[in-house]
């Protein structure tokens, strides 16, 4: 009993999940297509297939279409009440259907007549017919019409500009009742054209024989492809076929009304665009199912398009584009060689005209190398004699400069070592102190003359483990003078861990002793109590940062994109090779350094190096200065 129970749950659970899954899922959309004609029609065969996938992408959800086919194909001799009967039995064990969609006129013609009993609560929208199928009568409030108003007569003032000699018309309309429906209806269109046309109908002919007097037809003729269906012998023949029959064995130029047979052999003309018969079908339809009144759907019926014309068919009955109405489109036209090859023919092109100019260039420069060859030779002394001045007086103001620190330092120990010995206030221990501060000037200036010789003669430069940051604070001992005597402070922001890098301690001094110095030079016009510079380090990651910033006006845009470039300088008696020489170092040292602009005012440089993890041996591999 138990297990019983349980299966029973389990089965109560399945069941309610199933009718929680299908309350899920949209409803699927019931739709009755009732077809005037069975396959074959090539109009309604291509406006039926986009119909359906227009209304299922516009629904985007499951629709369900029941097509049948109510004209004279469909039922042949059967009574009109079996039909209905047959409809409404397909309908007995489903939903009724949600949209009733006719397709051409029969079926428009059927549906009217039987609406009582096709399931008047559903909409019926009445489609892909023409106005003239509707007649007078008006619509029920539950029905719409996206119906089409031909301009049959229209076509043939197109032939007749296209072809003036045209005297007689072959009418090709089948036997059928579409063909006799319309065959009186064109009559009455086509009697403002007698008596300078012929027309010539074709519903009283079998296939074959259509296409023997096609083939035969008069210099002045013209064939009107209408519809066909059925011919006199009864048999039925596709669109598709009749058209390529009619194109490969017809001495006249062939027409019709409809777009569908644009490309298939048909010269052109006033064309009803199918396609847009059916996107406007399809978005009625999609508003009706989705709960839009037919009534308030109703609109004028659609007119031809303008003129359009397969170029192909032009060219093979010699009809000239100057006799096309106004506004034609010319489709289907032959690739020229301009359309096929123009990316070859521009490349071409392009490689004579570079080639030209090239050659006019290298005439031109032969003959400008001619006269100034003298000059060249005139001057190529002089020339190489001031470049080495100037090359000895930038190196020669760089090694004084860095060595004015050194040496300024020395003098001042020394001038306050005679002050010390004139009051007879030196004492032993100070003595010592101030000979041992000049004797590490010495050896620095020293050092510093050596290092030149060493980056001048592109020589191996040894490196050891440095901290950085106490290059940074010998630094500034080296231009404390220097600064006390400009009224400049100097604010530190030191990490308080050592960061040990591998390099060369007297070139990395070098290269604060200059951004140092071009801080204190760039703040000459900065008010004393802003006269201030900040030095301060970062450690990101594996890198270490160490920056200098002023207080003076800053950057300017064109500068900054050259700060490093030689012999560039915003300093009346400078040279510009001091941040050259400065980024030599550090990028020798494996670093790098930029300048920039402070948003708070003043331009602050960052050299960035690479923090040592592990102490190596000393000394160690060397590298280049250049």
């Amino acid at each position: 009993m138990k297990i019983v129970g349980t299966h029973c749950v389990a089965l109560l659970a399945l069941m309610a999940l199933a009718r929680t899954s299908a309350a899920a899922e949209p409803p699927v959309r019931q739709v009755l297509v009732l077809q005037s004609f069975d396959r074959g029609n090539l109009i309604l065969d291509h406006f039926t297939t986009n119909l359906r996938v227009e209304v299922d992408q516009y629904v985007g959800g499951p629709t369900n279409f029941i097509q049948i086919n109510v004209g004279p194909t469909g039922f042949v001799g059967a009574p009109e009440q079996s039909v209905v009967d047959f409809i409404r039995s397909n309908f007995a064990n489903r939903p009724k259907p949600d949209l009733i969609v006719t397709i051409a006129g029969p079926a428009a013609v059927f549906a009217r007549k039987y609406r009582q009993q096709l399931f008047p609560e559903s909409p019926l929208l009445l489609a892909s017919v023409d106005q003239r199928f509707l007649g007078d009568a008006p619509l029920a409030d539950n029905d719409v019409a996206v119906a089409a108003l031909h301009d049959f007569s229209g076509l043939v003032d197109d032939i007749l500009q296209l072809r003036p000699q045209t005297r007689t018309i072959f009418m090709i309309v089948g036997s059928g009742v579409i063909g006799k429906f319309w065959r009186h209806r064109l009559e009455e269109q086509f009697s403002r054209f007698q008596p300078r046309l012929n027309f010539v109908w074709s519903d009283d002919l079998s296939f074959s024989e259509i296409l023997r007097r096609c083939s035969t037809l008069p210099a002045d003729s013209a064939i009107y492809y209408f519809t066909f269906g059925t011919d006199a012998a009864g048999a039925a023949y596709a669109d598709e076929r009749v058209i390529a029959d009619l194109h490969a064995t017809a001495n006249a130029p062939l027409f019709a009304a409809h777009s569908v047979f644009l490309g298939r052999g048909i010269v052109g003309g006033r064309l009803m665009d199918i396609d847009e018969v059916g996107r406007r079908t399809s978005a009625t339809a999609y508003k009706i199912l989705s709960g839009t009144p037919p009534n308030e759907l109703r609109a004028p019926p659609l007119l031809a398009g303008p003129p359009t014309f397969d170029w192909r068919e032009l060219k093979r009955w010699s009809i000239a584009e100057s006799h096309l109405p106004a506004g034609s489109t010319v489709v289907n036209r032959a690739p020229t060689l301009w359309s096929e090859h123009r990316n070859l023919l521009l490349a071409g092109t392009g490689a004579l005209l570079i080639q030209a100019l090239l050659i006019v260039g290298l005439l031109l420069e032969r003959r400008a190398r001619r006269r100034a060859e003298f000059e060249s030779r005139r001057n190529l002394g002089l020339a190489s004699d001031v470049s080495r001045r100037e090359t000895m007086s930038a190196l020669t103001s760089s090694i004084a400069h860095e060595l004015a620190q050194p040496l300024s330092a020395m003098i001042h120990n020394t001038e306050a070592l005679q002050l010390m010995i004139a009051n007879k206030r030196a004492t032993p221990d100070d003595i010592v102190e101030i000979l041992s501060d000049i004797q590490a000037g010495g050896l620095l200036a020293s050092e510093i003359i050596e290092r030149h010789r060493s980056m001048l003669r592109s020589r191996q430069m040894l490196e050891r483990p440095v901290d950085i940051l106490t290059v940074v604070n010998d630094t500034l001992a080296l231009v404390a003078h220097d600064m006390s005597a400009r009224q400049v402070e100097v604010v530190t922001s030191l990490s308080q861990d050592s960061c040990v890098i591998s390099g060369d301690a007297v070139l990395l001094e070098q290269v604060f002793v200059n951004l140092v110095m071009n801080a204190m030079d760039a703040m000459e016009e900065t008010p004393l109590d802003r006269r201030r510079i900040t030095i301060a380090s970062e450690v990101k990651g594996a890198d270490v940062a160490i920056s200098v910033r002023d207080m003076g006006p800053g950057l300017s845009a064109d500068l900054i994109e050259k700060l490093f470039t030689p012999f560039v300088t915003t300093k009346p008696q400078g040279l510009g090779i001091g941040l050259a020489i400065a980024r030599t170092i550090v990028e020798a040292h494996g670093g790098r350094i930029d300048g920039r602009n402070h948003p708070e005012g003043g331009a602050v440089f960052t050299v960035t190096l690479k923090i040592c993890r592990e102490r190596a041996p000393e000394p160690v591999a060397a590298v280049a200065l250049h």
